[in-house]
């Protein structure tokens, strides 16, 4: 049985990837004109470990084309019966040993486009010159030297999305530099003779300004792909697919109150019986100021709260947490203690541990980076829904993930056609681990590693920078890291802000974090980070007294929907008497990237002010970086 392999002792530190690897399953593979296209009218994208490989399906979708996704070992006569390829990014560098290639790239018959990594291959099979070179991470200004057909209909300056440490030095002669940016002289190629294309920016990432033009130019014009517009019952589909996958077996659901896990138990709840599907709500002593009573009226409204237990295991989740350091960790400790709950229920509940399925809401970040479905994209973050005792149930077929292949505004959406409230679609998004990633911990090492100065560019006098030795996780290059972070003073003028983030993230391999002070006293030279703080009740509730006035300032000022989320962070930085608060607003459409949000001043003073008011609070923070070159959340 696979359910006694979940109490089996916890690795004390996880490996690099433990997932295997899958066959990757095409998308929708049931669309009506799947086998009558023979693949010509299809684009075939080939996932060599970048974070947001899947997301260039996604946009090709909302284009009309036909996406499949295929691992790096995919046969070139395989690729050469699409109508056209495109090759991902990802985290390794092409003269590593082990990194990603396809083999006879150069001679297929069809258009190919190289993003990020796939630039970088295509212009090392080509005989280009590859190095390492000036890191670039965000925001960029792309400007276009040949207005070739790949940028046809797009502006000759413009914004584009780069992650990446590896550039294109050079090109041959039969390759046209098309566009370059500061940092970056070849950003783009085109060599016509073999059709090849390459990009080091992501088009597919919403904050690229014409990404998606120039992906359809590619698709359209290029490889002369023709649209299809048919649309299908998506929650039907949704549905049907429920039912099919669990048969005549229960399916025992783990809702954490987030918008994700409540949309997929109310699609189960559509889809099955109610003898077939039960609910369990786990408060785990980790959720925000008053999250279990507003998720038990809203399912009550809805109709399914009678199929839904609620379970107070806070004592549990602590004991466990306790003097638990490591970000990557926690998120195990919560994973498995979670199937703890869940064995312990299914016998209490008695259900039949023969035929059940375990539901979660996982949605495709939350995959993508835990590894990804192929094991070749880099681990940034282990998500509580993809703990090692997860895994080994996936393998086993006994999970089901309704909404495994959807971003955060697809849930929202198919929310919204399920009839469920606003209170829940729009909410922001919350992490499963809950409180217990954004209240930073630490050990006795920290003794002795004061902040230390930062010395800035003369173009931006007027500022302080304080390097701080306490790490969070960000995603540079489609790898992920745990560096320190920068704490910064002077005026409130976000274009300034987010220059001189860009640069402490991009110089060195120091820091991927930077927060700006908006409240507190005392001068930097005060500030020292705190030894052997762990995750104890005190701590939390402060942090949920803070959370909660956050949420209150912004739903009061109506201004809950201009921001996509907004985490608050509790870090033992200490100025003399308490710790550290920092606001991380963020604007994002899918979560894989993220701007971090300019709300009014007096909204953030307001807020800051009473924060700061707290008993145990000496100073709060806004965090100004933008995902790359960090996470959106701090763990």
């Amino acid at each position: 049985m696979a359910t006694k392999a979940l109490s089996r002792e916890l690795p004390t530190s996880p490996p690099e990837s433990k997932q295997p690897a899958r066959s990757v399953v095409p998308l929708q593979i049931d669309h009506p004109k799947a086998a009558a296209v023979a693949n010509r009218q299809a684009m075939a994208v080939v996932d060599l470990g970048g974070q947001y490989c899947h997301l260039i399906a996604r946009r090709l979708r909302e284009i009309g084309v036909w996406p499949v996704i295929f691992p790096s070992s995919v046969h070139r006569n395989v690729l050469a019966g699409f109508g056209g390829v495109i090759l991902s990014g990802g985290p390794q560098s092409v003269y590593d040993k082990a990194s990603p290639s396809i083999d006879g790239v150069l001679s297929l018959p069809v258009p190919v486009l190289g993003v990020c990594y796939g630039h970088q291959l295509l212009a090392h099979e080509l005989g280009a010159q590859v190095q390492p070179g000036s890191e670039e991470y965000g925001i960029s200004q792309l400007d276009i030297s040949d207005a070739d057909i790949l940028f046809e209909g797009t502006a000759p300056h413009q914004t584009v999305w780069m992650s990446h440490a590896d550039v294109v030095f050079s090109v041959p002669e039969t390759a046209t530099v098309l566009a370059k940016t500061e940092r970056c002289e070849v950003a783009a190629f085109a060599d016509h003779r073999h059709k090849l294309y390459g990009v080091q920016f992501h088009p597919e990432v919403s904050h690229t300004e014409f990404g998606k033009q120039i992906l359809e130019n590619f698709a359209i014009k290029i490889c002369g792909l023709q649209r299809d517009h048919d649309k299908t019952d998506r929650i039907g589909h949704l549905i049907e697919q429920i039912k099919f996958q669990a048969g005549k077996r229960s399916v025992f659901f783990l809702v954490s109150g987030g918008v994700d896990s409540t949309v997929a138990f109310t699609l189960c709840a559509r889809a099955l019986p109610p003898k077939q599907l039960l609910g369990v709500y786990v408060d785990t002593g980790l959720m925000r100021k008053g999250e279990t009573d507003e998720l038990r009226a809203s399912l009550e409204h809805f109709g399914v709260g009678a199929r839904l237990k609620i379970r107070d295991e806070s004592t549990r989740f602590l004991r466990e947490l306790e003097g638990c350091i490591d970000p990557e960790q926690k998120r195990r400790i919560i994973g498995r203690v979670f199937l703890d709950v869940q064995s312990q229920a299914m016998r209490e509940y008695d259900i039949d541990e023969d035929h059940w399925l375990l539901g979660q809401g996982t949605i495709y970040p939350d995959t993508i980076e835990s590894g990804g479905r192929t094991g070749s994209a880099a681990l940034i973050k282990t998500h509580h829904n993809r703990c090692d005792e997860v895994r080994e149930l996936l393998d086993a077929g006994l999970v089901i993930e309704p909404l495994a292949e959807f971003y955060k505004d697809e849930v929202r959406k198919i929310g919204e056609d399920l009839g469920l409230a606003s209170a829940i679609t729009k909410r922001w998004p919350f992490p499963g681990p809950g409180l217990a990633i954004r209240c930073l911990c630490t050990d006795a090492d920290v003794r002795g590693h004061w902040p230390k100065l930062v010395e800035l560019p003369t173009e931006f006098s007027g500022y302080q920078a304080l390097s701080i030795p306490l790490r969070s996780v960000g995603v540079q290059g489609d790898g992920r890291t745990y560096r320190d972070i920068v704490a910064l003073q002077g005026k409130l003028d976000y274009p300034t802000l987010q220059r001189i983030s860009s640069y402490l993230c991009n110089v060195g391999k120091v820091h991927n974090r930077v927060i700006f002070r908006l409240s507190g006293e005392r001068d930097f030279s005060h500030f020292e980070v705190l030894p052997n703080k762990s995750l104890t009740e005190e701590r939390l509730s402060l942090l949920r007294d803070a959370d909660f006035i956050a949420r209150k300032e912004m739903t009061a000022r109506e201004l809950t929907d201009s921001v996509w989320q907004f985490p608050v962070v509790l870090i033992p930085l200490s100025a003399g008497n308490g710790e550290t608060i920092v606001l991380r607003p963020v604007n994002s459409e899918d979560g894989m990237t993220a701007n971090f949000a300019r709300l009014n001043a007096d909204v953030l003073a307001d807020i800051a002010g009473q924060i700061q008011s707290l008993a145990g609070v000496d100073a709060v923070f806004l965090d100004i970086s933008d995902k790359p070159p960090a996470t959106i959340e701090w763990e």
